[in-house]
C-alpha cells in the first residue's frame, strides 16, 4: 500500500517516477564537497584546473545550474541537506565552534538528534547507512559530549576533527623540510572514537576507501545503501601533494587540492561504474556545501562567495549520475530551468527510494524526484529563504545583506528590518550587478513581507546584536 499511495501522489504532482519495490530500491551516494565554488568543476567552466572524474559523472548524468544550498556556511548547510528543513529551525545558523562562541551567537551546541534525518528514515526502511567525511553538526573544538554520528541513523561513520566517533586527523606537510604540523583543533583531546593520522592530501582517499569497504559489506548482504562522502580538503588550510603545490600561492594550492580530490573521488566513481549491478542501481548526487573562500575557489559568473547571500555564496554546482536510475535520454544534459535547494533533496531522495517520511515530519523542502531523475524541469514552488550567519555582518568593512529570498526569477536581499532592499531579475542579471528595486516597488514590497515573515518564524540568533571585531 505504501508504494501505491506514493505512486499516486507523484502522479498527482505531475511526476513520472515509477513505484519502487524493496528489492529494487536504488543505492544512494551523496558527495558533499566543502567550500567549493559553483565554477570550480571544469564542466562548470573552470579552465585553471581539470576535474576529469567529476566531469565524467556530469557527461554521463545531469548538470543542474540553478541549485542552491540553504546557507552560505558549512554547519547550517549540512543541517538542511540532512533534515530537509531550514537549519535555523534547529538553531544552527553558522559554523559550530567552541562552546562559548556558539552561545555568544545564539546557537545550539549540536544538531538535536530528534531532527528528521534522511539517513535515519532510510535506515528504518532497510538501508545500510554510512557517513564518511566531514560532519560539523556537533562534536568539535571543546564540545565533546555531542551525540555520536551513529546516533543520527548511521550504521557506521568515519569523520574528521569536526565530529565524534572514529576520525581521521591531518598532518600538514608543506614539503619544506620541516616536521608536518598536526591539524586537530582539539579533536585529539575529546576521545570517544579511534583516531587515525593521514597526510591532509590523503584524508579524502581514506574516506573513499572506507566508503567502498562499507558498500562491499552492504553488497554482500544484498542490502541497499545510503552513503555520505563529504570531503573537506578543499576547505583551508590547503595542503596538496608536493607535485601539485604550484607556486605555493593560495590559489595554486587550492587548485592542487581540487584536482587531488577529483582523482580520489574517481576511485569511488570507478568502483561503482565498473560493477554492473551497482552501476545500474546507484544514484550519485554531488554538490558543494557553500560558495568558495575568497582567493581560493571561484563562483564563476556569480557575485559573492562563502558567508554571503549573493549567488556566489549559496548557488552550488549539482551533478546527478545514475545510468540505470535517471532518464536515459537525459544523460549528458544540463537542466537550466529547475530552481530548487538542498532541503528539497531529502523528500526527493525518499521518494526515489520509495520510502515515506514519518507522519509527524514536516519538511520545508519539497519532493521533486522527477527533477533529479531528469523526468521534469519543475522548480521548488514558492520562495526559498536565507539568513546570513550571525557572525558575518560584513566583509572587508562593507555591510552585507542580512536576509535573502529567491522566488521565481526574482531575488531580494535586505536588512533584518527590510531596509536597504536589493532586487535582481536573475533571468536577466544572474551576476546581481544591477539593483532594480526602485523600478519594481510592488515586487520589493511583496518579497519583503515574505522574507520578514519567514525571519520572524525562525528561531532567533544573535546576528542583529553582533559586533564585528
Amino acid at each position: 500500500m505504501l508504494v501505491v499511495r506514493l505512486s499516486c501522489l507523484l502522479l498527482l504532482l505531475g511526476l513520472f517516477v515509477s513505484p519502487v519495490s524493496a528489492a529494487e530500491r536504488p543505492n544512494i551516494i551523496l558527495v558533499f564537497i566543502d567550500d567549493m565554488g559553483w565554477g570550480d568543476f571544469s564542466c562548470f567552466g573552470n579552465e585553471a584546473a581539470t576535474t576529469e572524474n567529476c566531469d565524467r559523472m556530469a557527461a554521463e548524468g545531469i548538470r543542474f545550474t540553478q541549485f542552491y544550498v540553504n546557507s552560505p556556511i558549512c554547519s547550517p548547510s549540512r543541517t538542511a541537506i540532512s533534515t530537509g528543513q531550514y537549519p535555523q529551525r534547529w538553531k544552527i545558523s553558522s559554523y559550530l565552534a567552541h562552546r562559548e562562541l556558539n552561545n555568544k551567537r545564539g546557537m545550539a551546541q549540536w544538531l538535536d538528534p530528534s531532527a528528521p534525518m534522511l539517513a535515519r528514515m532510510l535506515h528504518n526502511a532497510g538501508y545500510a547507512t554510512g557517513h564518511f567525511g566531514k560532519w560539523h553538526m556537533g562534536g568539535q573544538r571543546d564540545v565533546g559530549e555531542a551525540p555520536l554520528i551513529t546516533e543520527y541513523g548511521f550504521d557506521d561513520s568515519l569523520t574528521n576533527f569536526e565530529g565524534l566517533g572514529d576520525r581521521v586527523l591531518a598532518e600538514l606537510d608543506a614539503y619544506d623540510g620541516k616536521k608536518p604540523k598536526l591539524w586537530t583543533l582539539g579533536s585529539d583531546k575529546l576521545g570517544r572514537g579511534e583516531i587515525f593520522w593521514e597526510k591532509r592530501s590523503q584524508v579524502t582517499q581514506r574516506f573513499v576507501d572506507d566508503a567502498i569497504a562499507f558498500i562491499k559489506e552492504a553488497e554482500a548482504k544484498d542490502q541497499p545503501f545510503y552513503v555520505n562522502v563529504w570531503p573537506d580538503d578543499v576547505h583551508s588550510p590547503f595542503f596538496p601533494p608536493k607535485e601539485r603545490r604550484g607556486d605555493a600561492s593560495k590559489r595554486d594550492l587550492y587548485l592542487g587540492v581540487l584536482e587531488t580530490m577529483d582523482e580520489q573521488l574517481g576511485t569511488l566513481f570507478d568502483f561503482v561504474r565498473n560493477d554492473e549491478k551497482l552501476k545500474n542501481n546507484t544514484l550519485i548526487v554531488m554538490c558543494s556545501d557553500n560558495g568558495p573562500e575568497l582567493g581560493a575557489g571561484t563562483a564563476g559568473p556569480f557575485r559573492g562567495h562563502k558567508t554571503t547571500l549573493y549567488e556566489g555564496g549559496i548557488r552550488s554546482p549539482l551533478v546527478v549520475w545514475g545510468p540505470g536510475v535517471i532518464a536515459a535520454d537525459k544523460a549528458g544534459t544540463t537542466n537550466e530551468e529547475s530552481v530548487f535547494a538542498a532541503y528539497d533533496l531529502v523528500p526527493s531522495l525518499l521518494a526515489v527510494a520509495g520510502v515515506e517520511a514519518p507522519q509527524d515530519v514536516t519538511f520545508d523542502g519539497q519532493s521533486l524526484p522527477g527533477v533529479i531523475l531528469g523526468q521534469s524541469t519543475e522548480s521548488h514552488e514558492g520562495p526559498i529563504c536565507f539568513r546570513r550567519p550571525p557572525d558575518r555582518p560584513e566583509i572587508q568593512g562593507k555591510q552585507l545583506p542580512d536576509l535573502a529570498v529567491r522566488d521565481g526569477k526574482w531575488k531580494l536581499l535586505c536588512s533584518y528590518d527590510g531596509s536597504d532592499p536589493q532586487l535582481y531579475n536573475l533571468n536577466k542579471n544572474r551576476g546581481e550587478r544591477k539593483n532594480v528595486a526602485d523600478a519594481h516597488p510592488e515586487i520589493v514590497e511583496r518579497l519583503t513581507k515574505t522574507i520578514l515573515a519567514w525571519h520572524k518564524e525562525m528561531p532567533a540568533d544573535n546576528g542583529a546584536d553582533w559586533e564585528p571585531k
